[in-house]
């Protein structure tokens, strides 16, 4: 009992950090042009802790250019495929929810990197390509929903154009994110670098859990059960917003 109280004291901070998009972001976003979206785009990726810290957890122990190309690459394609065709669609699904399964990707792959299933269950881990796709689909998943929220938010439909530049710009925070990353890895001395190893995943693991903790308590005490509850929404959606005939449409708050 005891223990568990220390745990959950040592996630409040992440209950409070919740990784939500900045209200000047989403007014922002109402009268945003194509260059706009792909900023909005970047800023989301790097700014987005859950997404960063399963990257880290993807090329810590990579030092094959081609190994580092082919994680990356599936985890690309599979939150490409999600970003665009459920944002485009309108299919969307609670954002704590989603955003917990993104929380229990980190944990994975930390307790995946500090070989866990041998460890504990005596078995050898699913296939890691597989479950890095798998993984990026909910993670593009998560990404789609926020950009959906904003858009009710703000009263904008998103057109394709939009859609695609905002996940071009979640590619360009991508990239930055891991050039800094495997270079920081590749600062580690080999010979502390088992230790370390062994410290970061287990902080992934930590880490994860935290943030599955924050999502949870968000979606019960969050009765909206939608992150952008913070928003002002009624300054927002009152406002005129120009669509691409040109002219200027106003999107009365609904009930």
């Amino acid at each position: 009992m005891k223990k568990t109280f220390l745990f959950l004291l040592f996630c409040i901070p992440f209950i409070g950090l919740a990784h939500g998009v900045p209200e000047a972001t989403i007014k922002a976003m109402a009268n945003a042009s194509t260059l706009d979206y792909i900023y909005f785009g970047a800023t989301h990726m790097i700014t987005g802790y859950d997404h960063i810290l399963f990257l880290i957890g993807i090329v810590f122990f990579l030092s094959n250019y081609m190994d580092i190309f082919k994680f990356i690459t599936a985890f690309t394609i599979a939150h490409c495929i999600t970003l665009i065709f459920a944002t485009f669609y309108g299919i969307t699904a609670n954002a704590y929810l989603v955003d917990a399964v993104i929380a229990f990707s980190v944990i994975y792959k930390g307790f995946e990197n500090l070989d866990g299933f041998k460890k504990y269950f005596s078995t050898r881990a699913p296939n890691l390509v597989l479950m890095v796709f798998i993984f990026g689909l909910i993670h593009g998943f998560g990404l789609s929903t926020k950009l959906q929220d904003v858009a009710v938010a703000t009263g904008v439909n998103l057109s394709l154009v939009q859609i695609l530049s905002f996940n071009l710009g979640v590619e360009f925070g991508q990239i930055a994110v891991l050039i800094i990353v495997f270079l920081l890895i590749k600062l580690i001395n080999e010979t502390v670098f088992d230790k370390i190893a062994k410290f970061s995943n287990l902080a992934l693991v930590v880490a994860g859990a935290c943030l599955i903790v924050f999502q949870l308590h968000g979606y019960f005490t969050d009765h909206s059960h939608h992150h952008t509850k913070y928003i002002e929404t009624e300054e927002v959606e009152n406002k005129p917003h120009k669509h691409d005939d040109g002219h200027e449409h106003v999107h009365p708050k609904t009930h």
